[in-house]
């Protein structure tokens, strides 16, 4: 049973980008799978989980979907390999964890989990996967991580800015908020480029008022630190809905698109994109799932 106390929420996404042929012909899968996501997500809260085990939860399935860009699925390096990251934090005390360049971690929002659990912030390439080893991260060959589809794209050199990357917000029943966000990153990337996804204060971030997780031009949303910028911005009275569409803003006039799922303590959540779609879902106490794909909420 849910414990007396706030009122649980999960939102997730599945990547802010151009509505493209794989959206369109795969979107009645793709919005069961974000059901899914949320049904587990829904079960976990109401049998009283804190919050970091329901967005890590729901990202691995996620993860393991390959038509998202997170984990199985990945958009490839330049090189034709698969490197991935990800990164989770807890709100009640700001722990976080993120993990960049793995290679080998069949999900690796469980590598930044283990970080997360640990005094380190954040760690990359093959010590993060070494050390998410260590704490039973279950290892895969590169190989597993690369598909056929994402092989087309890089040859044909398009989908420069895929959409995919995955995130999870929640408000468990105890009031604590967390996120998590992975992503393999942008199709034909140099290999070692990072981007926001794993970056405490830009892709993700939650404290003790809101959770966020980040979709878009990664660059772009870590010089304008969307995710800490929604913190702040909220914590000085604005509104979730106002303070998204403030930090959206700041990264379209440094000529980048994307978008971003948000949840406050009190139960608000907003999921506001500045592309043709972003694949996404919330669940409330009291409520059934709902899901979109292009259309506004």
């Amino acid at each position: 049973m849910t414990k007396v106390g706030h009122s649980p929420l999960i939102a997730i996404h599945a990547g802010a980008g151009a509505l493209t042929v794989k959206l369109t012909e795969h979107e009645a899968e793709i919005r069961t799978v974000l059901g899914e996501v949320l049904g587990s997500g829904r079960r976990l809260l109401e049998q009283g989980a804190d919050a970091v085990d329901v967005v890590k939860a729901a990202v691995v399935i996620m993860e393991d979907y390959e038509l998202f860009n997170a984990g199985r699925g990945s958009a490839l390096c330049s090189d034709g390999s698969a490197q991935m990251s990800a990164s989770v934090m807890r709100g009640s005390d700001r722990a976080a964890g993120g993990v960049a360049g793995v290679m080998h971690t069949k999900n690796p929002v469980l590598a930044a989990g283990a970080v997360l659990d640990s005094y380190q912030v954040l760690m990359i390439g093959e010590h993060a996967e070494e050390f998410a080893r260590s704490q039973g991260a279950e290892q895969r060959p590169n190989d597993y991580f690369i598909t056929a589809r994402q092989q087309g794209n890089l040859s044909r050199h398009v989908e420069q800015y895929p959409a995919g990357t995955v995130g999870t917000v929640c408000v468990d029943a105890s009031g604590t908020l967390a996120a998590a966000t992975s992503t393999g990153g942008i199709t034909g990337q140099p290999p070692g480029r990072v981007g926001d996804s794993p970056l405490i204060g830009a892709g993700n971030w939650a404290d003790g008022r809101v959770a966020v997780s980040c979709t878009g031009d990664g660059e772009l949303f870590i010089r304008a630190g969307v995710a800490r910028t929604i913190a702040a911005l909220v914590e000085q009275g604005s509104s979730l809905r106002d303070a998204a569409d403030r930090a959206l803003a700041e990264v379209t006039e440094f000529g980048g698109t994307g978008g971003l799922i948000v949840c406050g303590a009190d139960g608000s959540v907003a999921l506001p994109f500045t592309t043709e779609a972003m694949p996404r879902g919330v669940w409330s106490a009291g409520g059934e799932p709902q899901v979109w794909v292009t259309e506004a909420t």
